[in-house]
């Protein structure tokens, strides 16, 4: 069977910078070349970084990004390395008039294939997301075509990502073609436990398409979102013949022999109405060599290790890709802060994350100390500042009483906080977990100042989880766990009045996070979530907190996903709303 080196480029993009994209597109096609590739790959608008969102809609932009193509395949040529096929994506916009409605020139997520300083073929997504955090439906026009390419011998057909995840489309189109290979392009936002769930779907759409399957996936982070890679190629049975690190860039490189591709290309219409496209760059096999890249699976990360991986990714892209050298944030001395604190530090490194402990008359002297030794261990820059002043002085002139005593406090700190960033140029980062969130256990403009959230997608429970992960791994490696253990033991609480504990306005975490989970992530119903064992006025409670802290939410920065369904574009419900579960 004819024999073909395959190099699949995981890599980080940034939305908007095309230049840079484009750049790291001839730095990683050099590095696949030098290492006798014979077809490059680069994951889902690659060119343009993804989610654009709204950018695809200006004409100006997809222009940029078609001329960005066009110049690509030039420099690769300048380059020395216009022999090598390439694969990359990008935005285009279609040429004739959709049969959807929307006008010649309507957007589309596509790819091409540079070669020889041509782009010799492109195509668009056939199957759009339309849920979660995915509005492709909103900006894009699918293709209709099955794109096929042979090199060296063998047809390779393309995909672009969502094309695996429903059925029907191209891969039963490949498997009508007689392609060796299928090659699909993705971006695959990260969520737990979707490693597992897209190697079974690899693995299935490889036996429905007949052949070996090649799934190359973006790493990085954009905004709310982080990419983990975990590129996947498995055999035409399913069987994984080489799998890559999660959450960091790499070339995966693998010797793959495959079936030589029919004598007649195939052409015109084949399974599922796909006409196929298809252009021969090489038709003749490569002479007989000696495979030097024979893949395996990098070492999986555990849920909880995959889980923090993907915070301090998220902290990192969005600091870095925003021009931010430097966080602030507020150590109380509880859970929440020193997580946060302990993620930026391994984030951007301790010397660019900047704590400020605020006490109050109020405050314990345990946390003071939890908060100084938890500075101590990780390096990080630290200062106190009393706000017991600026609370009298409040007081004398308002005479505030209960909620908004303690929501004072919390705002002074914020105010504080916000101060310093514009004086010192830090960025803040708010504190505040899933839980928190859901049921509106925060202070507006307290602790939800800030520019971006890492725990905003995690519940409570999770926090303490991934705090005792994170000391236990450094324990491993002979480091101090940079988390002070009274932070994780003590009983959590905001310290706003004397014995304040969060029992007193919430049910227990565990209890909490269960009935959150089926009502936030799963969008199960109050007659539902009670059927599975819970209290019925357990579950009124809850759900009428959550119900009423919308707006609260609306208001909140953004934050890493790690969830199915987290606070931001994949849930979507109208603040003003007066349908309740509770009745």
């Amino acid at each position: 069977m004819p024999q073909l080196r395959l190099a699949l480029n995981q890599i980080d993009a940034c939305v908007g910078d095309l230049s840079g994209n484009a750049e790291a597109v001839v730095r990683w096609t050099r590095y696949s070349a030098e290492h006798g590739a014979h077809l490059v790959a680069f994951p889902e608008m690659m060119l343009t970084g993804y989610p654009v969102e709204d950018l695809s809609l200006r004409s100006s932009f997809v222009e940029a990004s078609r001329t960005a193509l066009r110049e690509l395949a030039s420099r690769l040529v300048r380059e020395g390395l216009g022999g090598t096929p390439v694969v990359v994506g990008y935005l285009d916009r279609a040429e004739e008039q959709p049969r959807y409605g929307q006008p010649a020139g309507a957007p589309q997520n596509a790819a091409a294939v540079l070669h020889h300083g041509e782009v010799v073929l492109t195509f668009a997504k056939h199957h759009l997301p339309n849920y979660g955090v995915f509005d492709e439906f909103r900006y894009f026009v699918p293709g209709e075509t099955l794109p096929v390419i042979r090199v060296h011998g063998v047809d390779v057909a393309l995909a672009i990502c969502e094309d695996l995840w429903q059925d029907g489309g191209r891969v039963p189109a490949t498997r009508a073609a007689g392609a060796g290979l299928l090659l699909s392009v993705n971006a695959s936002p990260y969520e737990v436990d979707k490693d597992d769930t897209r190697l079974e779907l690899v693995r299935k759409r490889a036996r429905e398409a007949g052949c070996a399957l090649a799934y190359l996936a973006l790493t990085g982070g954009q905004d709310e979102l982080v990419f983990d890679g975990d590129s996947i190629v498995v055999d035409a049975d399913g069987e994984v013949l080489a799998r890559s690190t999660q959450f960091a860039e790499e070339c995966l490189l693998l010797d793959m022999e495959l079936p030589a591709a029919a004598a007649e290309a195939p052409s015109g219409r084949v399974d599922d109405g796909m006409h196929v496209r298809h252009r021969t760059l090489s038709g003749a096999p490569l002479p007989r060599y000696e495979p030097r890249c024979t893949g395996g699976e990098a070492e999986r990360l555990s849920t909880d290790e995959e889980v923090y991986a993907a915070l301090v990714l998220g902290v990192r892209a969005y600091a870095g890709k925003n021009g931010f050298r430097s966080v602030l944030l507020g150590l109380s001395g509880g859970i929440d802060s020193a997580l946060c604190a302990v993620i930026a530090c391994d984030a951007l490194g301790a010397d660019h994350v900047y704590g400020v402990s605020m006490p109050s008359r109020y405050s314990s002297g345990h946390s003071r100390e939890d908060a100084a030794e938890l500075a101590r261990r990780t390096g990080l820059h630290y200062r106190t500042v009393p706000i017991g002043p600026m609370f009298d002085a409040y007081m004398e002139s308002l005479a505030l009483t209960g909620l908004a005593e303690e929501n004072l406090q919390s705002r002074l700190r914020g105010t504080l906080l916000m101060a310093l960033s514009n004086q010192e140029g830090h960025i803040v980062l708010a504190p505040g977990n899933k839980s928190e969130l859901a049921v509106g256990y925060s202070t507006l403009y307290g602790d939800s100042v800030g520019a971006y959230g890492p725990i905003k997608d995690v519940y409570k429970t999770m926090v303490f989880r991934l705090a005792r992960w994170r000391n236990e791994s450094a324990a491993k490696r002979g480091e101090t766990p940079p988390i002070p253990e009274s932070s994780i033991s003590k009983p959590p609480s905001a310290e706003l009045r004397p014995g304040q504990a969060d029992t007193d306005s919430l049910p227990d975490y565990s209890v909490l996070d269960a009935v959150l989970e089926r009502y936030v992530d799963r969008d199960l119903g109050r007659a539902q979530i009670i059927a599975d064992g819970f209290a019925p006025e357990l579950v009124t409670r809850v759900l009428g907190m959550v119900d009423a802290a919308e707006y609260k939410r609306s208001q909140y920065p953004p934050g890493t996903k790690i969830s199915p369904k987290g606070f931001g574009k994949d849930r979507r419900l109208p603040i003003t709303n007066r349908w309740r579960e509770t009745g």
